[in-house]
């Protein structure tokens, strides 16, 4: 395939799957495995850091008024009532903290999760079980809404969060770090589900704790890789003009469709949940797992 043709179907792979709660990771690696992509290849790898950093970098364009009202509120918040570590700032700072400490420590691991495919499919499979028997039990009370009597739903806004919601989703990110297929997006809205919060205060929240998460991530590795410092690293200097055009196209592309994904994704939510992903996932998973054993095989 045409490199410029595959950089185009790469950086949609990417745009669409990254803030889905599918695992942008698995859907790359496979996308990789299907067009015989060598990841042992410096240029390749360094390539999918650079889409995907592309992806992220949607979120602070796609929620910018948000993220204005937000800093003009802090640390007080809206109604007076928080501070530097309760404000959605504060709470979103602290989740990245629980999650970066043990990933960095775990970075071993994690490079060598990334490469078994095993590994995404039972974690696509288990995620998305998990996920569709969580929202299923949820699903009454986001109808019945805020104010219903009995409701397990207490947070219901972002704004609303506690400390312990926050540290609670940080570690539940940490499982989307040494496994690559569990999806970032999956185990911060399950895990905000599980301790009270609505579908879309758990959404929104996995939204803002990505930033930092993954702009830290991507940009740490790719300054390694291109100070040839990571595992098969690529200098700036050993890129072709054409090697750069790739790169460029990849990177737009996900970035213009991601932003698409994410304005889709948000309104989905609030009106259907997120059951549909969670079938997709079992399916997919199943489906990753028949190919790995149809490689080893």
């Amino acid at each position: 395939m045409n490199d410029y043709l595959l950089s185009l179907v790469l950086g949609i792979v990417e745009g669409v799957t990254e803030f889905l709660p599918v695992s942008s990771t698995a859907h790359l690696r496979i996308a990789e495995s299907l067009l015989h992509i060598s990841l042992s290849d410096g240029y390749w790898k360094m390539y999918s850091i650079v889409i995907q950093l592309g992806a992220i970098l949607c979120l602070p364009v796609y929620f910018r008024g948000r993220i204005a009202k937000l800093l003009s509120t802090f640390p007080d918040g809206e109604r007076g009532d928080r501070n530097i570590l309760t404000h959605p700032l504060g709470l979103t700072i602290v989740a990245f903290v629980v999650t970066a400490v043990p990933s960095f420590l775990l970075t071993k691991v994690i490079g060598k999760n990334l490469e078994s495919l095993y590994v995404m499919g039972v974690a696509l499979l288990i995620g998305g079980i998990v996920m569709w028997v969580v929202d299923a039990a949820k699903a009454t009370w986001e109808k019945a809404g805020a104010g219903a009597a009995g409701s397990p739903i207490r947070t219901w806004r972002m704004e609303d969060m506690s400390l312990g919601q926050s540290v609670w989703i940080g570690a539940c990110q940490i499982l989307s770090a040494v496994f690559p297929g569990t999806s970032r997006s999956m185990s911060t809205i399950a895990g905000g589900q599980l301790v009270g919060m609505s579908r879309a205060a758990a959404l929104e929240f996995s939204f803002f704790l990505s930033m930092p998460t993954m702009i830290v991530a991507t940009g740490y590795t790719l300054w390694k890789s291109l100070r040839g410092k990571g595992e098969n690293p690529i200098g700036v200097s050993q890129l072709t003009s054409h090697e750069w055009v790739v790169l460029a196209i990849g990177f737009v592309v996900s970035f213009i469709v991601a932003y698409a994904s994410v304005a889709w994704f948000m309104a989905w939510v609030r009106r259907r949940g997120f059951a549909p992903f969670a079938v997709y996932r079992i399916v997919v998973g199943i489906a990753v797992l028949a190919f790995a054993a149809s490689l080893a095989g």
